[in-house]
């Protein structure tokens, strides 16, 4: 087993840390993030007193934890066989080292599943973490159709065989962490979690956790999810406003009642909200599919777009019975009469694109 340690600007805990998990069989890389001078005799310390056990990694600049993680990783990748497992652990988890063992432990039993220890804390945590915490939880949930009780804890276990991916996933700084959930929920790797009871330490970590930066970083996801939707019910909402104000002023238009026109199509009179609406949908449907597939949830084979069509030919459906109904019955001008149907459709139309036409790959495993 290897374990990899981001330190920056460590203290004698990063010694406590790999004491105590010194009688695993792990060999330790320790990630000197760009410390600086002060901190180099700590660091030759380590290599002097644990001889080749403990590998040090010196980075000149600190570029972060993700990308400390990385190199740790990339080092490994050249001496490993398949057969290894990877740790990570933070330099100060002093409080953590029975937790460390117990992931260590379910990897081994589950090698094919990422391990992450889940904190529940015994103290009393402050509002604006347990605050931070749950909406990290719930962001998390959202975007990738999992739920997980710890999506910030750092202590993890995988196998060596998914070094090559966890090198390209994208974050330098704590964002990497959320990286690395989201694309094992993509990529139908079993997220296992393990309850480990630990006290709540005031968030003093090695390498400082930049509150408001990293939290944009981690939510960012969201909103782009949002941008992308938003984007595409604009072009779905004017091309509908255009094409009805079209078809209505079309000399071919039949006045059914105040606010209701036909256009013969195929021997039939065929309302021209339906016409405007199908065309609408079919152009910011294809917009949408696009911008899921490739930004989004960045997952789905071509084969997708059967099922998400299959989806948008519901909620067309849908779309135009309670538009029918708002506009026509309850007399609604067609401008707000759109938007009210939108908003009660769109978390149907999340949900089922999450699950039916991209579906969450990952599989929680809670061990007792």
């Amino acid at each position: 087993m290897f374990a990899v340690i981001p330190a920056y600007r460590p203290d004698e805990k990063l010694f406590e840390v790999i004491e105590g998990l010194s009688g695993e069989d792990v060999n330790f890389i320790v990630v000197d993030d760009g410390s600086g001078a002060a901190y180099a005799p700590i660091f030759d310390r380590l290599e002097k007193e644990y001889g080749g056990r403990v590998t040090v990694l010196r980075l000149n600049l600190n570029c972060g934890k993700g990308h400390a993680l990385k190199e740790g990783f990339a080092y490994i990748a050249g001496i490993c066989s398949e057969d290894d497992g990877v740790l990570t652990i933070d330099a100060d988890l002093t409080h953590m080292l029975d937790g460390a063992k117990r992931v260590m432990e379910a990897w081994r039993n589950d090698p094919d599943s990422l391990v992450i220890a889940s904190r529940h804390f015994t103290n009393k945590v402050p509002f604006k973490n347990r605050f931070g915490l749950s909406i990290t939880r719930s962001v998390f949930a959202v975007t990738s159709g999992v739920r997980l009780h710890e999506t910030q804890s750092g202590l993890r276990a995988f196998s060596v065989r998914l070094i090559p991916e966890m090198i390209k996933i994208g974050g330098e700084r704590y964002d990497y962490e959320i990286a690395q959930l989201m694309f094992a929920a993509k990529e139908q790797i079993n997220i296992l979690e393990v309850p480990v009871e630990t006290e709540f330490t005031g968030g003093t970590r090695s390498s400082q956790f930049i509150l408001f930066k990293d939290s944009w970083l981690i939510f960012r996801m969201i909103i782009v999810f949002m941008l992308s939707s938003f984007s595409c019910f604009l072009i779905d909402y004017c091309l509908l406003l255009i094409l009805a104000t079209v078809f209505k002023n079309s000399p071919a238009a039949v006045k059914i009642a105040e606010g209701e026109y036909r256009l013969r199509m195929f021997g039939m009179l065929v309302d021209t909200h339906m016409i405007a609406l199908i065309i609408a949908r079919a152009v910011s449907s294809f917009c949408n599919f696009i911008l899921n597939r490739k930004v989004v949830f960045k997952t789905g084979s071509r084969a997708a777009i059967v099922r998400f069509y299959i989806v948008i030919l519901g909620l067309l459906a849908a779309n135009y019975g309670l538009l029918a109904l708002v506009a026509n019955e309850k007399g609604f001008p067609l401008w707000l009469a759109q938007l009210v149907v939108q908003a009660v459709l769109y978390p149907m139309s999340f949900i089922l694109q999450r699950k039916f036409v991209f579906p969450d790959k990952g599989k929680l495993k809670p061990q007792a």
